[in-house]
């Protein structure tokens, strides 16, 4: 794991800009702030630029922890019942400010029109009536790991979390593909474009949200949801490996995967790497202040299950998507400077 911990001194060094943005902006959603947020990062502290670029360019590990930042839990109020609840008047926004900038250094951010409403940064948190989804707001059940939007051309590079609560130490779940003995697999089966992934849950009209309000823009994500819906019905056949073969980049999500009319081969070789992800997937508990950036490419990631209160206490993340390749998606943005996928 690549690690760093904030000094009181950094803290102290980057309070008064966080303070100024967040008193500058309605919301960590406004289009002007995701703007200039990677203009803004390079007021960060020289000693964690450092450590995101190496992380981004060196790629020494797949998980990559930033630990320190200084969060009141007091302060906070109480965790939001639901995510609809969080956006504006966020007592968290100094701290989603940290986080946007540090997620801009190691590329674009972007949202899904189809996910918690078209939302860049989206809130992780337990939500009643949802403990046995497949989702990231359940809690009964374990998040099985997976690859982020797996199924989608377009999905990010990282995927990060940033903690304000955890008092239960309820773990993050990761497996790092570095740590996987790539001679031990059928890898070539792999690279091959066998493999149906489905569209996830997350992505489902009734765990995203109502109307926008504007036409255009429902008009957009109804056609979102239509694709997704055709790829449900006629899954694309897609390789679970890519890159280099020696040290290959991974793209699955097993609960998701539709596993019907896979060869033999390709049956045995996915099985095998999922078992020898099972044997390698370490725990990560989260302490408020923790920003953990799970390389994509690299890493599958999920949680363990929990029992939510429901109280104000539980459980309280914040989630960001990051490209380094904006441009790819392009057909899918109405606009270049537009950070939603629809």
């Amino acid at each position: 794991m690549h690690t760093l911990a904030l000094t009181p001194q950094e803290n102290a060094d980057v309070a008064p800009m966080l303070a100024e943005l967040a008193a500058a902006y309605d919301t960590i959603e406004n289009p002007e702030l995701i703007r200039r947020a990677p203009v803004l990062a390079r007021s960060l502290p020289a000693r964690l630029l450092a450590f995101l670029e190496e992380y981004r360019i060196g790629e020494p590990s797949a998980i990559c922890l930033v630990s320190g930042l200084d969060v009141d839990e007091q302060a906070l109020g109480p965790t939001p019942e639901h995510w609809r609840d969080s956006q504006y008047g966020s007592r968290a926004f100094p701290q989603e400010v940290f986080f946007l900038l540090c997620g801009s250094c190691l590329g674009d951010v972007f949202g899904w029109a189809t996910q918690q409403d078209g939302r860049i940064m989206h809130d992780v948190l337990p939500i009643k009536g949802h403990e046995h989804y497949e989702i990231g707001s359940n809690s009964l059940q374990h998040l099985s790991w997976h690859t982020e939007d797996a199924f989608h051309p377009c999905r990010g590079d990282y995927v990060a979390l940033m903690c304000l609560k955890n008092p239960d130490g309820v773990e993050t779940v990761i497996c790092d593909a570095g740590d996987l003995d790539w001679s031990t697999l059928d890898v070539e089966a792999l690279f091959e474009p066998e493999f149906t992934q489905m569209p996830d849950n997350s992505h489902r009209p009734e765990n995203t949200g109502q109307s926008t309000g504007d036409p255009a823009v429902d008009r957009l994500r109804q056609r979102s949801f239509a694709l997704i819906q055709s790829w449900n019905d006629d899954p694309v056949k897609r390789p679970v490996l890519f890159g280099d073969r020696q040290d290959p980049y991974m793209a699955l999500d097993p609960y998701h995967m539709k596993t019907e009319g896979w060869s033999d081969r390709s049956s045995k070789a996915f099985q095998k790497l999922c078992d020898q992800i099972e044997t390698h997937m370490r725990g990560v508990a989260l302490r408020p202040g923790d920003l953990v950036f799970v390389d994509n490419f690299r890493a599958v990631h999920g949680r363990k299950s929990f029992r939510a209160r429901y109280d104000g206490t539980d459980r309280w993340l914040k989630r960001l998507n990051i490209t380094r390749n904006i441009r790819g998606s392009r057909a899918w943005r109405p606009a270049a400077g537009n950070h939603i996928i629809y």
